[in-house]
């Protein structure tokens, strides 16, 4: 699978745009202006939080889509079924999927949980290039969206022009830095992390509440944790049954 050349982005493609943080979230307007100059926007995103689903996908009971204006539609569903509501119900074509910008990262074994993940795998199973896209948080540091927004031009403009084999996609994640006008941060290709995350539990009357720190996670050495936590933007391309 090829994906499309861009020379220069000087050509229009067609996008299809998701996340798992609901349509209203402010990574997906991010990715939104971001995106707006290279082509022709298709929103399909779930109408509300999905964070954390999975590949979760809806079956047996209808998935509701409200159309809320033109190319865009906020959809009672997953992420996973945003994207095949978009290729099989609204008959998009996109020559892109992207997902996110999703509030927090998705490093190693978040890859297996992350909704925003599987929103690109999903277009991968469906011979799409794909980019699934995450913003690491420090709690109590602001996200400086608009930034956010130039990051993601310059990446897409990078990677968009790459190879993909059948069934690849990339998964990006960026740091968290002090809010202004920094340059992109070094891009490093890695692997996901392979230590999981941390598991510890509370005891409370109404059961056991996860107690675990996500930013005191293992940083396996060279990994996408050790890579974004230290303040780059962290690359992995990964397959549908595991890393490329």
């Amino acid at each position: 699978m090829t994906a499309p050349p861009l020379s220069g982005i000087g050509c229009a493609l067609n996008f299809l745009l998701t996340n798992d943080d609901g349509i209203n979230a402010p990574g997906l307007a991010a990715l939104e202006r971001a995106i707006a100059p290279l082509g022709t926007l298709h929103v399909v995103a779930p109408a509300r939080e999905h964070s954390m689903c999975g590949h979760r996908v809806t079956t047996r009971e209808p998935i509701r889509v409200e159309a809320l204006g033109e190319r865009r539609w906020a959809v009672e569903g997953t992420p996973a079924d945003c994207v095949r509501i978009g290729l099989h119900a609204l008959g998009l074509r996109p020559d892109w999927v992207l997902s996110g910008v999703n509030a927090g990262g998705n490093l190693g074994q978040d890859i297996v949980i992350s909704g925003t993940i599987a929103a690109a795998r999903e277009a991968a199973y469906h011979g799409l290039p794909a980019l699934a896209l995450s913003h690491y948080l420090i709690r109590d540091l602001e996200v400086d969206w608009d930034r956010v927004s130039r990051w993601t031009t310059q990446l897409f403009a990078r990677f968009a022009g790459d190879t993909l084999a059948d069934g690849e996609f990339w998964n990006l994640n960026l740091p968290h830095l002090p809010p202004g006008d920094l340059p992109l941060p070094e891009v490093v290709p890695c692997p996901p992390a392979r230590s999981p995350l941390g598991v510890s539990y509370t005891a409370t009357p109404e059961g056991h509440l996860y107690t675990a720190s996500y930013a005191g996670r293992p940083q396996d050495p060279g990994s996408d944790v050790e890579i974004c936590f230290g303040g780059r933007v962290s690359v992995s391309r990964l397959h549908l049954h595991g890393s490329a």
